[in-house]
């Protein structure tokens, strides 16, 4: 056992190590939607999440624990987000003799806005827009030994700002240990790795884009030159998670879990996540608490589980306290979920 919890004080200060010298790299990264978390039993226990997972939502959170569930899911989560921003989720997954494979879907909006000009600040110009992201993913996971699993997600990614939009694709990794001892697992994920994106802009519809401001050059003959500039390519939210959860408690009826994690973000330092989940009967109840990330604070949630003829539900709500985000608990970020087992 101690070999184990060496390896696993050594992995957590690995990213540390390798970001020393640098800094919080805020509003850097792009399509942050993806940063969003699914599933109100996760979000309870305060993101804590990566060596938990064991069904449907760890397409998101870490797809090897996927491999877990020996029965075919579906998973519904729906999350109010701070300033009247909605974010959906809803996957489906089958398990095969070949592993289990699922197909998920994520879509984040927002209600319709008045455009705004500098010259017309105060007042409305009469002209809405309107913001959208989308993900679409396909992934598998597999149970190699009773230990030992591993999965990974392929990912289309959009997103429409007004009359602009840019597509991409990434690729979500994860793995999964269980020592055996008081079930005690070592996840460890890899999310939105890929390609910098870019908008790309043809505001005088010339057929140019990225035109070098230097050349003097009137492509389109309208009298002015240049008008599209090299657009800056942005990077996706890569975010690597390593978490250890265990049993502090289990019986027949009743069971006590704790889950520490460590997330390694692209455009901020490194934040520790702390949850726990304590289960009685079918009811059960969790908390945790972020730390060192400003616009989170502390979580909390509960859930039920109830059999019925056709599928055993699953359904969990939870709460986050965004700080100064939150004008309110009522504005505050509130998920609910649903999960059927079949």
């Amino acid at each position: 056992m101690k070999k184990y919890l060496s390896l696993l004080f050594i992995l957590m200060l690995v990213p540390g190590l390798l970001q020393a010298d640098t800094f919080a790299k805020t509003g850097t990264a792009g399509l942050q939607f993806l940063k969003i978390g699914v599933d109100a039993r996760a979000i309870g226990m305060a993101e804590a999440y990566t060596a938990v997972t064991d069904d449907i939502s760890s397409i998101y959170w870490n797809p090897a624990g996927l491999a877990l569930k020996s029965q075919n899911q579906v998973l519904f989560s729906h999350t109010e987000w701070v300033a009247d921003v909605r974010y959906e989720y809803l996957a489906a997954s089958k398990v095969t003799s070949m592993g289990t494979f699922a197909i998920s879907a994520a879509y984040l909006w927002m209600d319709w806005m008045d455009v705004y000009t500098e010259d017309s600040f105060e007042e409305p110009t009469g002209e809405q827009f309107t913001n959208s992201d989308l993900a679409i993913g396909l992934t598998y996971a597999n149970e190699y030994t009773d230990k030992f699993s591993f999965g990974f997600t392929t990912k289309y990614l959009r997103e429409d700002l007004d009359e602009y939009s840019v597509n991409g694709v990434s690729v979500d990794i994860g793995s999964l240990y269980n020592t055996g001892w008081r079930n005690l697992t070592i996840g460890m994920s890899l999310r939105n790795f890929g390609q910098d994106l870019k908008y790309e802009l043809d505001n005088d519809n010339d057929g140019d884009l990225d035109e070098d401001p230097f050349d003097l050059l009137d492509n389109d003959g309208d009298g002015l030159i240049d008008e599209d500039r090299e657009e800056v390519p942005f990077k996706l939210p890569m975010n690597f998670s390593l978490g250890v959860a265990i049993d502090l408690y289990r019986t027949d009826q009743q069971s006590l879990i704790s889950s520490l994690q460590l997330d390694n973000c692209v455009d901020r330092m490194e934040t520790y996540n702390l949850g726990f989940e304590y289960q009685v009967g079918t009811l059960k109840l969790r908390a945790g608490k972020q730390f060192l990330l400003d616009a989170a604070g502390i979580s909390a949630g509960f859930g039920v589980k109830i059999p019925t003829s056709f599928a055993i539900l699953d359904l969990d709500y939870s709460y986050t306290d965004m700080g100064d985000l939150s004008e309110d608990f009522v504005k505050s970020p509130h998920r609910i979920s649903l999960k059927l087992s079949f």
